[in-house]
Parts: C-alpha cells; structure tokens; sequence
C-alpha cells in the first residue's frame, strides 16, 4: 500500500481524531492512544472461517467502511500506512509471542509490531496485541520504565533481540489472575518484515487446524479507564488502579450483545455467528 492509496481522513474518521497531522512525538502518542480505543482487536473471520486479507483494499474495506476490528497483522498494517500518509519514518519488524511461555521458549514470528524512527531516537508501536496493547509508543531504551495511559512496560536486551515486558500489577488480562510483576510478552529483534512475511503468518493463523483462533473466540479493547478482555465466553474487566471483575457469559445471544456494546464489534452475521459459538462449544446455548 502506498501513502497516497491510503485514505487518511477514514482512518482519521474511524478512530474519531481530530488531533495534530504532523510527525511528531506529540500526534504519534495522540494517534497510538486513540486507535485501541476505536478500532476493537478480534478474530470472528478466522472463527467464521473467512479468509483474512490484509492486501490494501480489503483492510481498508473490513476496518473503515464496515467497522471492524482484527487482528495484529490488520491492526499494525493500518497504523504502519497512516503513520507514513503523515510523514513519520516507520517500517514492520515481527515478534516471537512469548505471553504464557518460558521467556526461552522458540516460538513462530507470528506478531507485527512497528519501528519508527523519530527526532534521532527509536520508537516502537503496537496496536494490535489484544488484551494487553501498548496504548502509547516505547523509546527502544533497555531497561527504562515507561508509564503508558494504562500500564508500565519496559524493553529488556538480551543478546541479539529485545523482549517487551508489562507491569500487569495485579491485572485479570484474559480470565488469567496474574500477580503483580512484570512479564514478557513477546521478543523481537531489528530485522525488517515485509508483507510477504505477515500473509504467510496471518495465512497459518487464519486457516490452519492448529491456530487457536480457529477455535477460540478473542476480542480486546482499551477504554481510557479501563481494559476489555474476552477469550471465548469469558469477559475480563481491568480497571485503572489493578480492581478487576470477571463474569461468563452463557449465551450466544448474550455474548454478541456484548461484542457489539462493549467492544464495538460490527457482527455481519449474528445468526451464523450464534451458531458457529455453539458449534465450537464456546456457549451452551
């Protein structure tokens, strides 16, 4: 996708900013903020078994004209491309998801984060990691600790790659109780991907028998005082502050409902979507 082939003010529209257009720190932190709480993360192509295309129309097509969401390959591509329509230098590195895993662990490039390179200092983004997306762009300085509108994260160097690591602070993040320390979430090095690289990824993750997202239902979304998590029919809210509730949702009914309401999810398809939950036996009825 070129600048020019990417219309900003739908991008602009669909996150509902009206903020400064310039390359600066200043709109880059405004945009990183706005854009998880507009844009919703979620995987009902995969789970419907609907191709998940990443060329520039269908992007284009899915996140601005019918109000969707998606996941970190459409969350990241979007921003990469509004961020270049601004003039900002950036470029796509992809990352080893490390969430749930030993920090040793070897697992596949199948995250997209972004590089930007600003005011002679290196950025990194990410607006497109569920429940636990970065609402702010990270300086690339190790071992800084860096207060985001919700939680602190920092960049830990270790040999030849960076692993990005969240104070979750006594969070509930995906029906998970987790004590407050920090915890990695993925590793990444500098080598640039391409978007070959992430529709080779984005291809296994949407269509093989293996990929949990063709299993289980994952949706996300960052509200400036609170956090939306869901994994299946399991709704995890976090506010500002570490209190966190939790509730099951027992219904397909219901749990669109809550799709639509909470996480702003356009369902094209309620009736085909209700039934794909019981089919996955992700709700009862």
């Amino acid at each position: 996708m070129t600048d020019a082939s990417f219309d900003i003010d739908a991008y602009f529209a669909r996150i509902c900013y009206r903020g400064p257009m310039d390359a600066s720190l200043a709109t880059l932190k405004a945009l990183h903020r706005q854009h998880p709480q507009a844009i919703p993360f979620e995987n009902i192509d995969a789970l419907m078994g609907v191709s998940v295309g990443l060329d520039p129309v269908s992007l284009q097509d899915k996140v601005f004209k019918r109000g969707r969401g998606g996941y970190c390959f459409e969350h990241n591509l979007i921003f990469m491309h509004a961020l270049g329509a601004l003039g900002f230098r950036v470029s796509g590195l992809a990352a080893r998801v490390l969430w749930g895993q030993p920090d040793d662990a070897i697992t596949p490039r199948s995250h997209m984060l972004l590089r930007i390179e600003l005011d002679g200092k290196t950025h990194i983004a990410d607006v497109g990691f569920g429940g636990l997306t970065l609402t702010a762009p990270l300086l690339l300085e190790p071992d800084l600790e860096q207060q985001t509108p919700h939680e602190a994260f920092r960049i830990d160097e270790t040999g030849d790659h960076f692993r990005l690591q969240a104070n979750i602070g006594g969070a509930n993040i995906g029906g998970a109780n987790i004590s407050g320390d920090w915890r990695t979430l993925y590793r990444f090095d500098m080598q640039q991907a391409y978007a070959v690289d992430y529709s080779v990824s984005s291809h296994f993750l949407s269509t093989h028998p293996s990929s949990h997202f063709l299993s289980t239902l994952v949706a996300a979304r960052a509200l400036p005082d609170r956090r939306y998590a869901l994994r299946n029919n399991r709704l995890s809210i976090h506010h500002l502050g570490g209190r966190s509730e939790q509730r099951e949702i027992a219904s397909a009914t219901e749990l669109a409902d809550v799709l639509e309401s909470q996480f702003a999810i356009v369902i094209p398809d309620r009736a085909a979507f209700e039934a794909r939950l019981r089919q996955k036996n992700i709700v009862e009825t």
